[in-house]
């Protein structure tokens, strides 16, 4: 199979970037895998017109991320999902791009029941006013997205981001990321699933609200209730053999 750089996906980027975007996103979008073997450094260099360290370079990029391995003699492999690093910003992007699975979507929003209680928690507990005005303000777009005044993807991933950040716990806010993938795609899916456009504003308000009133625990009753309807929908969805 000849390969082809995508230029508009990698305007910008250095050939050694471009030629990691080309095949990273290729073998998460299973074009690469046990059925179709990895091209070797020299068919890419001469399929992309890339210099053998820009090939080798890309290479290496990609074993760092665990989508591959290479080795002398034995070629590129693509390694099983198990192994790829999920924390990374290129994997998260390119597995959001290829439409993920429910299953995957499933795992995903479990970490978020797991994580965003608990965030909402400290938001609470620590009161940190700077943060907790970033809340608001996301709060009122979402306000706005429902009149159509405002973006409703990007006014519900500004709330659930701005808690995390209000958690004060660094390694909360660095899954902002992960977070940031994850409602891109489980919004699209669970609005259309349940035939809404936007995030719930009153649903999202009273996370708010028990934030600023000092309820830890009450913040954390809300947040768990609004991730566990996400994952509901999700695992509703498994259950009628939607892939």
């Amino acid at each position: 199979m000849h390969i082809k750089m995508n230029r508009l996906a990698t305007r910008g980027m250095n050939l050694t970037q471009q030629v990691a975007e080309t095949l990273g996103s290729a073998i998460i979008g299973q074009v690469y895998g046990d059925h179709n073997p990895v091209p070797s450094e020299a068919i890419i260099c001469e399929e992309l017109n890339v210099s053998r360290s820009a090939a080798r370079e890309a290479v290496k990029s990609l074993a760092a991320k665990g989508l591959i391995t290479s080795r002398a003699r034995q070629g590129i492999r693509v390694l099983p999902e198990s192994e790829w690093n999920l924390f990374d910003a290129d994997v998260l992007r390119w597995m959001r791009d290829a439409n993920p699975s429910l299953g995957l979507l499933r795992e995903f929003t479990e970490l978020r029941v797991a994580i965003e209680p608990e965030a909402a928690y400290l938001a609470a507990k620590r009161q940190n006013k700077t943060f907790i005005a970033e809340i608001a303000s996301a709060l009122e777009r979402m306000s706005k997205a429902e009149q159509g005044l405002d973006d409703p993807l990007e006014s519900d991933i500004a709330f659930h981001l701005s808690v995390l950040n209000a958690s004060e716990n660094r390694f909360f806010m660095q899954l902002g990321r992960i977070i940031d993938t994850t409602l891109r795609v489980s919004i699209r899916f669970t609005n259309r699933r349940t035939g809404v456009r936007a995030g719930s504003y009153n649903d999202h308000k009273k996370i708010f609200d028990e934030i600023v009133a000092g309820n830890p625990l009450e913040a954390a009753k809300y947040a768990s209730e609004l991730m566990q309807g996400t994952l509901t929908t999700i695992l509703d969805a498994l259950d009628e053999g939607i892939k």
